[in-house]
């Protein structure tokens, strides 16, 4: 686990937030802790709202204009161009990381945890970490989350509860990265040509699957990057066996579960209503990847992402 470098950061109390005080080297110290993700977190704008978290989007780039993710452009849009143009993705710059932690510290928040996409498949958390050396005033801890959409919404949405219990700065960065060991995620896609087009799969490896049919069960592996878990024949027979890791994941004790999908609705949701009568799931969320995951995955991704709080 990573261990915690804290450094104490200052900044006047500010309302509707938890305030959590602590002692440090025997002195009381106010704690206004703010959470800062990303834009993969697929969580719905009602828990963001809710929660107050603050929301770093990544970027869609066309050869004409840049979009920022779920700000200026949604994921039905995207289906609709690639036709025409595949786009492609970038992270957040320097500037835009420094400028929202600038605004959270201004608004009266004095640490903030920043947990993001995975940086075996993002530069973000990278970015957020650098920019964060630039804002004084504000302790700021980056997370490597090792995960993606739910993966990372379940981590954060779970450390807003943690938040809003007025759990400690140092313990909050202990359980968070706690729980990133023990967050699952698999998914299947319709075709391998977009994870090709964005270099997470060779060329020989995608023709040879779709001339043989064969689809992947992609997952994460320990340090955040894509690995093939198993391969099957036929679209079927791949979302039988993604239902049938669901199920492993839920009896290794992992009772909350998010089924996501990219322009696949029917059959996620045929996924979800089946994974809602596995015995041991306590929770179930189900919705859409964001946009910047729809470039690297096209039409007709189903994911499903597993964890315990």
């Amino acid at each position: 686990m990573e261990s915690p470098d804290l450094r104490q950061g200052v900044g006047p109390p500010s309302r509707n937030r938890a305030t959590t005080i602590c002692t440090d080297g025997g002195l009381l110290v106010n704690q206004n802790i703010a959470l800062v993700t990303d834009s993969t977190c697929d969580l719905d704008s009602s828990t963001i709202s809710r929660h107050g978290i603050h929301v770093l989007p990544l970027h869609i780039v066309y050869a004409k204009q840049t979009y920022r993710d779920r700000v200026d452009i949604t994921p039905e849009e995207i289906y609709a161009r690639f036709g025409e143009e595949v786009p492609t993705t970038s992270t957040p710059s320097p500037q835009e990381a420094a400028d929202l932690l600038t605004q959270v510290r201004d608004s009266g928040f004095t640490h903030a945890l920043a947990v993001h996409i995975s940086s075996g498949l993002s530069a973000t958390a990278d970015t957020v970490r650098m920019a964060a050396e630039q804002v004084k005033g504000l302790e700021t801890f980056v997370v490597n989350s090792k995960t993606l959409s739910m993966g990372l919404g379940f981590i954060v949405e779970q450390a807003a509860h943690w938040v809003e219990e007025k759990l400690d700065f140092r313990a909050l960065i202990e359980r968070t990265q706690e729980m990133v060991t023990r967050s699952r995620a698999f998914y299947v896609v319709r075709t391998l040509e977009y994870l090709r087009r964005g270099g997470r799969i060779g060329a020989v490896a995608a023709a040879v699957a779709g001339a043989l049919d064969l689809k992947p069960i992609i997952s994460i592996d320990k340090e955040g990057r894509y690995y093939s878990h198993s391969r099957v024949r036929g679209r079927r027979q791949s979302l039988v066996e993604l239902f049938k890791l669901v199920g492993e994941a839920v009896e290794n004790g992992l009772d909350q579960v998010a089924i996501m999908h990219g322009d696949a609705k029917e059959e996620a949701s045929e996924l979800h209503e089946r994974v809602k009568t596995l015995p041991g799931v306590k929770r179930t969320v189900f919705g859409q990847i964001s946009p910047v995951l729809v470039v690297h995955t096209g039409p007709g991704l189903v994911g499903a992402a597993m964890t315990r709080a």
